[in-house]
């Protein structure tokens, strides 16, 4: 199974356990020989962590969702231009915890611009708007809240309401994009991993 050149995003609301997937997965494809790397998202370069600054400040309560949505978009174009094309094109596979699913469910469903909105937008200011596979780990909100034990940010702070719409807006995106896959993030950490594997080997057989 070759995994060079491929781009990876686990996804899912905030809580979800997409650090700790992503760091497994990382050592996991590493062990197979190929080179890893991964970037944040929003952030990854001098110009993107400027608008993560702004995008996460808890003091820029008056921002719109489309400022928002609009935001991120630049962030992530700016990274794929400095440093996912790079990466991907010198063989190495890209492993990222978001990608332009987060904006679907954040901005397009839970701020009520629309899916279809933000994908209209992306196929407008991306080189690549989809990787080769998307993980969302799905979580409910009692399980999400007990993982999140530190200072939240501006995103992280809008509320339950809000953040059952994200979850929804994530489930609601597996149905019509044919490379997310949803894994059910209450489990334990390792049966979590395994059915990560499970589905990555699926899709890059299919390539």
């Amino acid at each position: 199974m070759d995994f060079s050149g491929k781009f990876i995003v686990l996804d899912g609301p905030d809580g979800c356990g997409k650090s700790t997937q992503a760091e497994m997965l990382r050592k996991w494809i590493a062990s197979q020989g190929v080179e890893v790397v991964s970037f944040r998202d929003p952030g990854g370069t001098e110009i993107g962590e400027k608008i993560r600054d702004i995008l996460l400040d808890t003091t820029n309560h008056k921002m719109g969702v489309r400022a928002e949505l609009l935001l991120y978009m630049a962030s992530r174009a700016q990274l794929w231009h400095e440093c996912i094309e790079p990466a991907l094109k010198a063989g190495k596979c890209v492993v990222m915890d978001r990608w332009l699913s987060s904006t679907c469910a954040y901005q397009g469903y839970a701020g009520g611009a629309g899916i279809e909105t933000v994908i209209k937008i992306a196929e407008t200011s991306l080189e690549r708007v989809w990787p080769d596979a998307i993980i969302v780990l799905d979580v409910d909100l009692a399980t999400a809240a007990k993982r999140m034990q530190r200072e939240l940010d501006r995103m992280e702070l809008k509320g339950d309401a809000y953040h059952e719409k994200v979850r929804q807006g994530f489930l609601k995106l597996a149905k019509f994009v044919d490379c997310v896959n949803i894994v059910d993030a209450r489990q334990e950490i390792e049966a979590v991993h395994k059915d990560v594997i499970k589905i990555i080997e699926k899709r890059i057989n299919r390539k």
